[in-house]
């Protein structure tokens, strides 16, 4: 194993192959944004059961094993075969990514142990994402299914791109149509828009498109973190879970506003919006090409704000000159179209 260590040294970062297997999924999830952050390829991030299924289709050799599940015969057979560089068994549970520094406490001793591990001491210091001044001070959640384009591009045209606001938006969306999104939603206006592709960080005068067949996870330091894992449930992307996720980890930073759509994805955590002072806004059904969505949420009772496209965009800027105003009447000036 010594020689597979040394032949380490010799790859490009990009080229060390390192495998997660974990029954946790928090676990999985951070485990993966090291790997990540470390430079290295991550081959696959599964559970004990799916490694049963799976191992055999990996094509290529596993340089590094990341396991906290049982080590039983069938993970032991699946790292013996493999000839690794290194095998982690077992680690400290990881944080929530919301929990900023508790997290970012844990994936230091994670990366002092690879680097102890693989005799790489400056892995300690490597980190994919580099500390950038935030040009954003709320993040804005849009969520929209069917009649949704027209209505979230309506609102993007009154909206101006100026404003200290990042934009992500979850839409219902055909996958082999997704990709021609950014395209209607960019006509127009000066928004960049894009679908999520790999993981990034928030940007003013940026609206990212969750990506419907891959996870996404928003941290605290603004950071959107793409995970190799298909989402959960009937509707992708699962507006509920990124609504939840985006609440516990901005709280009163956040603006939540529902468009056209069918169903009631999204109020699945609605209480828990409440109790972090996020905002919840909707599209009036009345202009709504599918209603049922926005009324979903008018019904729940938190809902504050009900208008159309363009008056949800004047809203949210005027809502926020009003916050600038509070917190310091001489330091912020917003502008409009």
């Amino acid at each position: 194993m010594m020689a597979n260590v040394l032949a380490l040294a010799q790859k490009d970062r990009s080229e060390i192959r390192v495998l997660v297997v974990a029954e946790d999924h928090q676990q999985r999830m951070a485990f993966s944004d090291t790997v990540r952050s470390c430079g290295f390829y991550l081959v696959d991030c599964v559970t004990p059961a799916q490694l049963q299924d799976k191992f055999d289709g990996y094509e290529a050799a596993i340089d590094i094993w990341l396991i906290d599940s049982d080590y039983d015969e069938h993970v032991a057979a699946a790292t013996a075969t493999s000839k690794s560089a290194a095998v982690l068994v077992g680690f400290s549970q990881a944080p929530y990514l919301n929990e900023a520094k508790q997290y970012a406490k844990w994936q230091r001793k994670l990366k002092r142990k690879l680097a102890q591990m693989l005799a790489l001491p400056t892995l300690v210091d490597t980190t994919l994402y580099k500390d950038e001044v935030r040009d954003w001070h709320y993040v804005v959640f849009l969520g929209a299914s069917m009649g949704g384009p027209s209505a979230v591009k309506e609102f993007l045209d009154h909206l101006s791109p100026t404003l200290p606001v990042s934009i992500l938006l979850a839409h219902h969306f055909n996958q082999n149509m997704i990709s021609t999104l950014p395209r209607i939603l960019n006509r127009h206006n000066d928004w960049g828009c894009q679908v999520i592709a790999s993981s990034q960080r928030l940007r003013a005068g940026q609206c990212l498109i969750a990506p419907i067949d891959k996870q996404i996870v928003c941290d605290s330091a603004g950071r959107i973190i793409l995970l190799d894992q298909a989402w959960e449930g009937d509707y992708k992307p699962a507006i509920g879970q990124i609504l939840k996720n985006t609440s516990d980890v901005y709280g009163s930073e956040l603006i939540n506003i529902i468009f056209s759509g069918m169903g009631n994805d999204g109020t699945q955590y609605l209480d828990l919006i409440q109790d972090n002072d996020s905002q919840l806004w909707a599209q009036d059904p009345l202009l709504c090409a599918c209603p049922s969505q926005p009324q979903a949420v008018i019904d729940s009772g938190y809902c504050t704000f009900i208008g159309s496209p363009q008056a949800l965009a004047e809203n949210l800027t005027a809502y926020i000159a009003d916050r600038a105003a509070h917190d310091n009447p001489h330091s912020f000036i917003v502008s409009e179209l």
